[in-house]
């Protein structure tokens, strides 16, 4: 007797999937011509086998995955290929199923990995996404595999509602979710005989050897598996952190700490060592913080990453920052400098010589700004040499000096001895204190270009903390070139962001009409229901005119600098965020959250 649910399935469901109804669906919906279907048609077999044996045999038989590996641009879009979701939403359609774009990040790892065995979820391309509730959403490849539909039924113990997603996005994620909890389940077994450590006192008194053997296979897996899945969010931080009776694993992106992973504390240790085995650091040493560094590979990218430890009260929390090379490779414009501010920094850089200062608190993106500028800039003809602590980018282009104050290689002593090596362009990672402030000052009077940063809330601020350092107003006002205070705002989502009008309060505060119509995302599963997507910057930009160069030789207060900065066009970065916002570009929100200093901002 057939399941009665199975029947009203197949007939909400009429027609099953195949290559000739994922072919007429996306022609009924102008994303192929008739000669583009046809010709799909005719090579489908050589296609299957060549999707075959460089993936696998569930995605070789998969419509939708076998029409966009033809890399065909729709009739009313040139030099654009076919987007799988494209595919699988006009198939969709046509089988009257609802599709889903699968946030990771809301997944339950450990309920998904109960709901169904590995080998049955990746041969039919099914992954329960919440398997808690009723009826529980599963995501599929194929709705109209009524068979695996069944099962899935008789496992879970209650109603499906079926979603359409493409089966590369679902086997990726059963490749990442199952392996990454299957190798943590593993190493939890193999470890289920070693000593815990209970308190605080147990975790001081630890011996300095290794409880964990790193090059445990399952250690290895789940530690490649957490790093791939970190590149695939764009996350800019890996958090590890022990707490009393498990350990948590949260990812930063778009500068929103999420928490995406928890496994026991045991299987922490050997998570931790295994990473600091791979960035060469001592494993055996667990009572001081180390710092170091893993080159990784991304698909074709090698992506790097620094690490830091720290012993805090239930273990070591490693924090693994991961520099992405292709921030590395975008103009300025992209980082969201245009107009007035674009003109000025770039007018900043085609000086011979001079300071250019960008300031802003840590995770603002001003070492991003300037590797930017030092990219735009570098050429055979200049020898361009950095000082950072640490070094964060390596790049073939530049002479980088990493500071080690443990050795006596401090920021002034490093640039000291630059100086001697015949530079063009400098960058120094941070102004630190009076000697690398001077030892930059007598770069830039020699007749080099100095780039830098400082820790200061706004572009005029820069100039007192200077001042404050004892840089005589006179080489100051002589040399400083320009300011850039910077802040990342989160950019609205834009497959959610909708219009709407301006909140009261945010209107107020932002100095803007009630009726203001502003740009923000509803939240959706692509955006991981933030509303955001992606960052950008917002700029206040100081440069130094002959009245800012006298206010300065008279040590005029910050007000007095901003006063004349803004009476010459300088935008604060309130302002710019307000421009920011109503060109759609972010929310007030973002503005208040990044740029707000009070009423008087």
């Amino acid at each position: 007797m057939k399941d009665v649910k199975d029947v009203k399935d197949k007939k909400r469901i009429h027609t099953s999937l195949n290559l000739e109804m994922a072919l007429a669906a996306c022609f009924e919906k102008n994303l192929l011509t008739e000669k583009q279907a046809r010709y799909i048609f005719e090579r489908s077999k050589i296609q299957r086998a060549k999707i075959a044996a460089q993936s696998s045999e569930v995605e070789a038989d998969d419509p939708a995955t076998l029409i966009h590996s033809f890399e065909f641009s729709p009739p009313f879009r040139e030099n654009e290929p076919l987007e799988p979701t494209e595919i699988v939403e006009a198939i969709a359609e046509k089988l009257s199923v609802p599709t889903i774009h699968i946030d990771p990040l809301k997944l339950d790892s450990e309920a998904i990995v109960k709901s169904l065995p590995r080998a049955f979820a990746f041969k039919h391309a099914s992954l329960v996404l919440d398997p808690k509730i009723d009826p529980a959403p599963v995501a599929m490849a194929n709705p109209t595999d009524f068979e695996a539909l069944h099962i899935i039924r008789a496992r879970l113990g209650k109603r499906v509602r079926i979603f359409m997603a493409p089966a590369g996005e679902i086997l990726h994620l059963i490749r990442e979710i199952y392996g990454f909890k299957t190798s943590v389940a593993a190493a939890e077994k193999d470890l289920s005989q070693l000593p815990d450590i209970q308190n605080l006192e147990q975790f001081f008194s630890m011996r300095s050897e290794s409880d964990v053997d790193v090059s445990d296979s399952h250690i290895v897996r789940a530690v490649d598996h957490l790093l791939r899945y970190a590149f695939d969010q764009r996350a800019s931080d890996i958090h590890i952190e022990p707490k009393r009776e498990q350990c948590v694993v949260r990812l930063r992106i778009d500068g929103v700490l999420h928490t995406v992973h928890t496994f026991s504390r045991r299987v922490h240790s050997g998570i931790v060592s295994r990473i600091k085995t791979l960035a060469r650091m001592d494993i055996a040493e667990k009572r001081l913080p180390q710092d170091g560094r893993i080159k990784a590979q991304h698909g074709q990218t090698s992506v790097e990453l620094r690490v830091s430890t720290l012993p805090v009260a239930f273990g070591e929390k490693a924090v693994l920052r991961i520099f992405d090379p292709i921030l590395l490779d975008k103009d300025l414009s992209e980082l969201g400098l245009a107009g007035r501010e674009l003109e000025l920094v770039e007018g900043f850089l085609a000086r011979p010589h001079g300071i250019f200062l960008v300031t802003g608190p840590t995770g603002s993106g001003k070492t991003t700004t300037l590797y930017t500028a030092l990219k735009k800039i570098s050429t055979e003809a200049y020898n361009v040499s950095t000082v950072e602590d640490p070094i964060e980018n390596i790049c073939p282009e530049f002479n980088q000096v990493g500071v080690q104050s443990h050795i006596g290689l401090s920021f002034a002593n490093a640039l000291r001895t630059l100086l001697r090596q015949d530079p063009d362009i400098i960058m120094v990672g941070e102004i630190r204190d009076a000697e690398t402030a001077k030892m930059a000052i007598q770069a830039a009077l020699t007749g080099h270009l100095v780039l830098s940063t400082l820790h200061t809330n706004d572009a005029p601020g820069a100039i007192n903390r200077l001042l404050d350092m004892e840089v005589e107003p006179f080489l100051l006002s002589s040399t400083l070139l320009g300011v850039m205070a910077q802040r990342l705002v989160r950019t609205p989502c834009n497959n959610c962001a909708v219009n709407r009008l301006i909140d009261p309060d945010e209107a107020r505060l932002l100095c803007l009409p009630g009726d203001t119509q502003i740009l923000a995302g509803e939240g959706c599963p692509r955006c991981r229901r933030t509303g955001y997507l992606g960052r950008t910057g917002i700029f206040e930009i100081l440069g130094v005119s002959r009245a800012v160069a006298d206010a300065i030789h008279l040590r005029a207060s910050t007000q007095e600098i901003e006063a004349i900065g803004r009476s010459e066009g300088m935008l604060t970065l309130m302002e710019a965020g307000v421009g920011k916002v109503l060109s759609g570009m972010t929310t007030p929100s973002e503005v208040l959250r990044q740029a707000y200093m009070g009423e008087s901002s």
